[in-house]
């Protein structure tokens, strides 16, 4: 699978606030971080630059369960790969 690993059987849908990117999480918190905007953050900044803070801005969705998992993530992979089947 793309998001969560094989043989998942409950994981959490969730869209981030400040990107829009939905994706799937093992974690089934209200919020949590959004992996893909903490790879946005530069690391190498200078003296007179605030760090910018990206906690919690990805909102749950629905916890996914059982055949759920597996189709939910069929589907946002499709979206991601642009229906490119080689990965599978």
């Amino acid at each position: 699978m793309y998001y969560v690993p094989e043989g998942t059987k409950k994981c959490g849908y969730y869209q981030c606030e400040r990107c829009g990117v939905k994706f799937l999480s093992l974690q089934t918190m209200n919020t949590i971080d959004c992996t893909y905007c903490a790879e946005e953050i530069d690391m190498e900044m200078g003296p007179d630059e605030d760090m910018t803070e990206f906690k919690d801005t990805a909102k749950l969705i629905e916890v996914l369960e059982g055949e759920d998992v597996e189709k939910m993530d069929t589907l946002l992979s499709l979206a991601i790969t642009g229906g490119n089947y080689d990965w599978i």
